[in-house]
């Protein structure tokens, strides 16, 4: 594995800042051992399962599904599976929606229970994810301008696990990415909801601890 660490990061970060998203992952998966590329079938998740798998093929696609995903959603993560042939592991949480429901109370941050809600549905499954993967590298598709802690992050970042973080498109607008989705002739669908985030602009907890 190419040694970027804490201390040279930033220099890779501006070598990468202007080069187009498919360079950047065929740097990348170069010198990758383990990589995985997350999704959570969002508007937008099309564009990196796109450009990641038409590099390669085969690599370890992790959606942990929160089971709180609306009806277009999972049909439209049934869609993208087929097209692109996504060699895809779905990650759950360990109790049913409806237990959650009862037990918990419906996903909303005046809940006082999200923080332990949250940690149920996303985080545990996502550190199984992990820990079953032992990943070097994982691409996601976090922006610049989506939180104020993504703001803080760059095209490559280091969780305290010590995997490289790639985000291909983090200086992308979402105009860039719908031209992307269109030149490509790739689908979108807009009617999504995540309960962990539940407003726009909130972290969903993943990308705040890694």
């Amino acid at each position: 594995m190419l040694k970027i660490t804490s201390e040279n990061i930033h220099l890779f970060n501006q070598n990468l800042r202007y080069e187009e998203p498919k360079d950047i992952i065929s740097f990348v998966l170069e010198v990758a051992e383990r990589p995985i590329v997350t999704t959570s079938f969002g508007p937008f998740s099309a564009v990196l399962l796109h450009a990641v798998t038409s590099l390669e093929s085969t690599i370890k696609v992790i959606w942990c599904d929160t089971g709180y995903n609306t009806d277009d959603t999972y049909r439209h993560a049934k869609k993208l599976m087929d097209l692109l042939a996504l060699n895809i592991e779905i990650y759950t949480p360990k109790y049913t929606t409806a237990f959650l429901n009862n037990t918990m109370g419906r996903p909303d941050i005046e809940n006082p229970k999200h923080s332990a809600f949250s940690e149920k549905v996303k985080l545990e499954p996502f550190k199984r994810a992990l820990d079953a993967h032992r990943p070097d590298v994982w691409f996601t598709n976090i922006r610049k301008g989506q939180t104020a802690h993504r703001n803080t992050l760059d095209i490559l970042s280091i969780t305290e696990e010590g995997i490289l973080k790639v985000s291909p498109f983090f200086y992308y607008s979402d105009d860039a990415l719908r031209k992307y989705l269109s030149e490509n002739k790739l689908p979108s669908e807009y009617n999504y909801y995540d309960p962990i985030k539940a407003l726009e602009n909130r972290e969903c907890g993943i990308h705040f601890r890694n």
